[in-house]
């Protein structure tokens, strides 16, 4: 297992760390976001979508459930299973998880059966206002080349 601990002191640090990662990333990946309810999920993702030159302010689809982001290459696609706890989750989910872009999953216990085995662990830890705790998990030793990026702790 590849593993790395990074303490955002901002907003900017968590969202440079997101950008560190998507540039290394391939359509077909998926990274799972984890942590409470403001702990920076949604501002990770929204880091990595300025890396590929999306310019607008990234909001969580919690009540959409999937926000596609077709104008920037790779394509990507924010998942935010929230509202999916307990629910019937075969409604589609599975074609963009297994899909050509880049896929973020906000609180993927709730669709677990959809979770490939190869993935990016990302669990945000609020410390206070500001810092966060980040680590990054690889169980599958399937993305060495970003760990050798961002360096392995």
């Amino acid at each position: 297992m590849l593993k790395y601990k990074f303490i955002s002191k901002s907003v900017k640090d968590t969202q440079e760390l997101a950008a560190k990662i998507i540039a290394v990333l391939k359509p077909g990946d998926v990274v799972l976001l984890t942590g409470d309810l403001g702990a920076g999920k949604t501002t990770f993702v929204g880091g990595a979508l300025a890396q590929l030159g999306f310019k607008e302010h990234v909001i969580s689809p919690t009540f959409n459930i999937l926000k596609c982001y077709f104008e920037v290459k790779p394509n990507v696609f924010h998942i935010d299973a929230y509202r999916l706890e307990g629910q019937n989750i075969d409604i589609g989910l599975d074609e963009y998880i297994e899909g050509n872009g880049i896929t973020f999953v906000e609180w993927p216990q709730f669709i677990e059966p959809l979770i490939p085995s190869k993935h990016l662990g990302v669990s945000l830890k609020r410390i206070n206002d500001e810092e966060r705790e980040i680590e990054i998990l690889d169980e599958t030793e399937s993305y060495k080349q970003l760990f050798k990026t961002i360096g392995e702790k």
